[in-house]
């Protein structure tokens, strides 16, 4: 018999729709409260190693993942000179295994609306425009009160709302967010002729990086990382002007992605951030996932993936054992803490040679090393 009968998810990001998808299809009667009146996903694309790909196997969403995401086994370099010429073409590491490809490239609100539908398939109580106001914790479960007015009892509690967590809060629990020196500016965009795979112009011109990934047939996402600047409030156009003159300073598929930047692309900016809450990741019943226990920048494309596994343990856990004890939480944190602490520190430690333009970083040698470590499952 499962440790739990009864649980409420807060929060409908990536980890929350995932841990209460696997714990209703485990039979666990799952409430989900999300702020929002919709799901929702902000940014534009997003990139999905073999580790969080391995996830939404396992969670029933891999026909619709590859039907809507564009997939990929290969890295591309190109050159900052007038050609954006390819010089390197490098195979990529299958993180989750030889059956699933190395990378798959998606539209983050089509990933959302996806979980959220698997979800409300296996039967999660979907409580869209709810919040949680109160958390009162005893050795054999929770009770939540709601903005509603409603409250509940629960057998666990999971928060999974974000690197701004409510819940964590409310635990009395203190995380403070950094940001590294970097900001990312993404654009949603046509796929460029003949990009079939994530490629990189590094550290040259006015940005660190210069990348982009499809995400569809006729769809991808462009990227463009520079040092943080203090250019204050900026209104869409002055967002667009930044994005067509940084993307200006590079060729090759980049001359395409330029000439498609108009009033009507959506752009999406923000700082690369981190924070990493020290084990142990709950109080009492109640137990954070997620960003709101690890945010890392994007520079390994880790930060789903991560939230994912999550979510895929704690339901494991929740699911295989017979009761909520020491044992579980210590074994959730024996199976979690160390593995993103590697990962967070790996992307910090790439964002310290971005913004040096370090010609001594041995890049390579550092991702070969994560992707050893995620390969193997969670």
């Amino acid at each position: 018999m499962p440790a739990v009968r009864s649980a409420l998810v807060i929060g409908a990001g990536a980890s929350g729709l995932a841990a209460a998808t696997f714990l209703a299809q485990g039979g666990v009667r799952v409430d989900l409260v999300e702020t929002s009146p919709d799901i929702t996903a902000l940014g534009s694309g997003i990139t999905l190693q073999g580790n969080a790909l391995r996830v939404l196997k396992a969670l029933g969403v891999w026909d619709r993942v590859t039907a809507e995401g564009y997939a990929f086994n290969t890295v591309g370099v190109r050159a900052p000179d007038p050609h954006g010429t390819l010089v390197a073409e490098l195979a990529d590491v299958r993180m989750g295994g030889p059956d699933l490809p190395a990378s798959m490239g998606m539209y983050r609100p089509t990933l959302a609306r996806i979980l959220g539908e698997q979800a409300a398939s296996a039967g999660v109580d979907l409580r869209f425009g709810v919040t949680a106001t109160g958390l009162s914790r005893d050795a054999d479960g929770v009770d939540v009160r709601f903005g509603d007015g409603s409250a509940q009892r629960y057998d666990v509690v999971i928060g999974a709302d974000g690197s701004r967590s409510w819940t964590r809060r409310a635990l009395g629990i203190e995380l403070e967010t950094q940001r590294v020196g970097l900001e990312i500016w993404r654009a949603v965009i046509p796929r460029p002729p003949g990009v079939e795979r994530t490629e990189h112009i590094f550290g040259a011109g006015p940005c660190v990086i210069a990348g982009y990934c499809p995400t569809g047939e006729n769809s991808a996402y462009a990227y463009l990382v520079e040092p943080t600047k203090d250019r204050g409030e900026l209104d869409p156009g002055q967002e667009l002007k930044i994005v067509q003159d940084l993307a200006g300073a590079y060729h090759g598929p980049w001359d395409f992605i330029q000439a498609s930047l108009d009033e009507s692309t959506p752009i999406n900016h923000t700082w690369f951030a981190n924070h990493l809450l020290d084990a142990p990741w709950n109080r009492g019943r109640v137990v954070l996932i997620g960003d709101a226990v690890h945010v890392c920048p994007p520079t390994l494309a880790q930060g789903a993936a991560l939230a994912l596994e999550d979510a895929s343990v704690l339901a494991e856990l929740l699911l295989t054992r017979d009761q909520v004890d020491e044992a579980l939480w210590t074994a959730f944190m024996d199976r979690r803490y160390e593995r993103c602490r590697t990962v967070v520190a790996a992307t910090l430690q790439v964002c310290r040679w971005l913004l040096e333009r370090d010609p001594e970083a041995d890049v390579p040698a550092l991702l070969a090393r994560i992707a050893h470590l995620v390969a193997e499952p969670a």
